[in-house]
């Protein structure tokens, strides 16, 4: 028994038909990606992967490298993607963390990343976008023949590194369990059937690309037209061959902005999710205008996976998540006492069932505190629900900031503008964006004296974060904004520069 391994790659082996559709218009049957995750499952193990141990990813999405998660999920390991933006500075934070057994990038970041690994006794192996690299070399002498490894459903099969108000990442450990039963629920909630072809347009080291998308399109036994990345015109040179897609809000403002996008092009489609970020009114009304498609709105997070969900039957209402996901249960409380707050009220957004991570990886005691003693997990988000239980997210009360789907914690980034030569202090918000759904702003107080500029804090940050953390708007001021116990006030910050994106 190994139930991820069971559901989603045992089904492959006797599919002679595609199940990933490249760009070009090639296919990889079913059979054929069997195959090559049983190689690719040789290959980890010949490399000292044993259950429990973990197996880390920062490649480029490829065929291939869908063939590494399904052959982590046989061998009993637990998989461990990472954003391709992230730097060499802050892989070597989970790579130090997790103690992955083994690593894969691509060719071109092997000699970055060969100290760290070796320093820790990791194998580094690459894979590009190509299909070319060191992992693949191995698995074409290694044999196809794999038995998949016995797990129980409350084994972990993965961590999602997102980051902590602190500072430092934390790991959620989700299991079988969690992952097999999420996919099972939004199969039931959208009406997946082995019929569907999902155009896939998302990355797969984010819980939407791989743990939703990929999961749900395996479990049915349904295609996936497999494209590296969202560009408008693949999209919509590929949306007449599909049934499905799923995206975050920018894969929609940039369609609304192609005169291309009209009700004949997308008279074929069954369904557009959209979710990782808020999905502003306005582009649910202009879609719908357009299309003559809802978006059906969705609400989850690493640790969750997806929760909510507006109905596939019935009204997909703009601004809302929609209701709990069959099986999961959620209550809005008050912040302190954790009791239910009176229904219309705001709260903090709690959650409870199978769907629910097993807690931070080497975290204990965070992980204790962020669950009620009943087994609700405090998510920290702010929410509030109606007379029909239609749940609207208003805000984060720990401050994330969610720009084109990726989380953004303020703290990292004003360490990093903190520490640049000419800064006093920094404080970063996030501020409506119609791209992003939220753009990073950073507000700083310059040293007396000091002529540092936008440009040089810009410059700074290249090589010490991600694109998506660095600001998209820097502002300087005398002194920042506090209350009498000397906490910056970050709402009267939004306040000041809430707009500052309005005109984009």
């Amino acid at each position: 028994m190994n139930p991820l391994a069971d559901a989603l790659v045992a089904p492959l082996e006797m599919r002679g038909d595609a199940v990933l559709v490249r760009p070009d218009g090639s296919e990889m049957p079913g059979d054929v990606l069997y195959r090559l995750s049983g190689r690719i499952a040789n290959v980890l193990v010949d490399a000292g992967v044993r259950p429990g141990d973990r197996v880390a990813m920062q490649t480029e999405k490829s065929p291939e490298a869908l063939a590494l998660y399904l052959a982590c999920l046989r061998a009993g390991g637990l998989f461990l993607p990472l954003n391709t933006a992230y730097t060499a500075a802050e892989i070597d934070y989970f790579l130090g963390d997790a103690e992955p057994r083994v690593a894969i990038c691509v060719p071109a970041a092997e000699a970055a990343l060969r100290a760290v690994t070796e320093s820790k006794g990791i194998t580094l192996l690459t894979l590009d976008g190509a299909a070319t690299g060191t992992l693949v070399e191995r698995a074409a002498e290694a044999p196809e023949d794999f038995a998949s490894v016995t797990r129980r459903a409350d084994d972990l099969a993965a961590i999602l590194y997102t980051s902590g108000t602190t500072g430092r990442s934390k790991g959620a450990m989700l299991s079988h369990g969690n992952l097999l039963s999420n996919a099972d629920a939004l199969i039931e909630t959208w009406r997946f059937a082995a019929a569907d072809i999902l155009l896939h347009a998302l990355p797969i080291f984010h819980v939407h690309g791989l743990f939703v998308a990929t999961n749900v399109m395996l479990r049915v036994g349904g295609r996936m037209i497999f494209l590296p990345k969202f560009d408008v015109d693949s999209v919509l040179a590929q949306l007449p061959r599909a049934t499905a897609m799923m995206g975050v809000p920018t894969f929609y403002t940039r369609l609304l902005g192609d005169g291309r996008l009209t009700r004949e092009a997308t008279s074929h489609m069954r369904l557009f999710t959209s979710g990782s970020a808020p999905l502003l009114a306005e582009t649910h009304r202009a879609f719908e205008a357009r299309t003559g498609h809802r978006i059906l709105e969705r609400y989850g997070m690493s640790e969750t996976t997806m929760s909510t969900s507006n109905p596939y039957d019935g009204e997909r209402r703009a601004g809302t998540v929609g209701l709990p996901l069959p099986g999961v249960e959620l209550r809005i409380v008050d912040a302190e006492s954790g009791v239910d707050v009176p229904q219309g009220e705001i709260g903090i957004l709690e959650v409870r069932g199978p769907n629910v991570f097993k807690g931070y990886w080497r975290m204990p005691e965070k992980s204790a505190d962020e669950f009620r003693e009943d087994g609700f997990f405090v998510t920290g988000d702010m929410a509030r629900i109606d007379a029909d239980g239609y749940i609207t997210i208003v805000g984060r009360a720990k401050d994330l900031v969610i720009s084109g789907g990726y989380n953004v914690y303020p703290k990292e980034v004003e360490g990093e503008i903190d520490g640049v030569e000419g800064v006093v202090e920094s404080a970063v918000i996030g501020a409506p964006h119609a791209d992003f759904g939220e753009g990073v702003v950073a507000i700083v107080v310059r040293v007396p004296g000091s002529e540092i500029e936008a440009e040089d804090i810009m410059a700074a940050l290249h090589d010490r974060l991600a694109k998506f953390k660095q600001p998209k708007a820097i502002f300087f001021i005398d002194e920042l904004p506090r209350n009498t116990m000397g906490k910056v006030q970050k709402n009267a910050l939004r306040e000041m520069f809430g707009d500052v994106f309005a005109e984009d």
